[in-house]
């Protein structure tokens, strides 16, 4: 079976003509069910959160992100979401998640995600420092920064996301490679170390294609030096896009299906309501 559960609807609107491409190109690619994980900037519930926590400042990156935070940013309530997303279930097989940020604050995170009825929530390293490092827009901040504190600083985020045992999956493991910085020493401890938090809190790998086609890298993330510490640790999967468009739901599914069976791996993960399950894949 082929699922996907890591896509957005944000570039569009909750809109039924437009989110009905996402569930044409699920079945032209041949996905049973798919989930979608809006991000949490989409909802005024998680506003302060990121003014908490990101650079605001008059630097490059504080003055990216001030204008980041008021373009199309928290224009839904989580109420208008589940309205949509339950009207979409009349005639769709389609999950609701949740893709969150990882705010300092897990306690306030708790408190918002516990209000609702999710199918799943994934937990993301989007923030180091209050820098948002995936936004080509900023990249020349990697340049200030020491890939060896990146890497450290990454492994402490992922870590507190896993222990404040809010999350079910942790999204695009190590994406901190999206623009090619490449360490040239041996991050095995790092690897150790998610990959330990991640089984003491029981999260499952988001094997995501989305580094594969939206950014420089052009490779699925984990990459697999960490699918093979994920493997060993027996993590659990799922398989997705990270779908921002339409067309791109269910984007090099099978290129992914192939990648993971190179690891051992013949089962992801189904959800709901927080509860999973194990099925065959493909």
């Amino acid at each position: 079976m082929k699922l996907d559960y890591h896509m957005h609807f944000e570039y569009g609107d909750y809109d039924f003509d437009w989110v009905q491409g996402f569930f044409d190109a699920a079945a032209k690619r041949g996905l049973a069910e798919i989930g979608v994980s809006e991000h949490s900037h989409t909802f005024p519930e998680f506003q302060q959160l990121y003014y908490d926590d990101l650079i605001l400042d008059d630097s490059e990156v504080g003055a990216f992100q001030k204008i980041w935070l008021k373009s199309n940013k928290f224009k839904h309530t989580l109420k208008d979401y589940f309205d949509f997303m339950n009207a979409l279930r009349k005639n769709h097989a389609v999950k609701i998640g949740i893709e969150v940020c990882n705010f300092q604050n897990q306690s306030a995170v708790k408190k918002i995600l516990d209000a609702w009825d999710f199918d799943y929530v994934i937990g993301s390293v989007h923030f180091l420092w209050g820098w948002g490092y995936d936004a080509s827009k900023v990249k020349a901040e990697w340049e200030r920064h020491d890939l060896r504190e990146i890497y450290e600083q990454y492994t402490l985020e992922v870590e507190k996301l896993a222990a404040s045992g809010n999350y079910d999956i942790l999204g695009h493991p190590f994406n901190i490679r999206l623009f090619k910085h490449f360490p040239d020493f041996d991050v095995s401890a790092y690897l150790e170390r998610v990959a330990a938090a991640m089984k003491k809190a029981n999260l499952a790998v988001d094997v995501n294609t989305g580094t594969r086609y939206r950014y420089p890298v052009a490779e699925i993330s984990p990459y697999a030096e960490f699918m093979k510490v994920a493997a060993a640790y027996d993590l659990p999967i799922i398989i997705s896009s990270d779908a921002h468009q339409p067309e791109d739901c269910g984007n090099f599914c099978d290129e992914a299906i192939s990648y993971v069976k190179s690891f051992g791996y013949d089962k992801v993960l189904r959800f709901s309501h927080r509860q999973r399950e194990f099925i065959e894949l493909g």
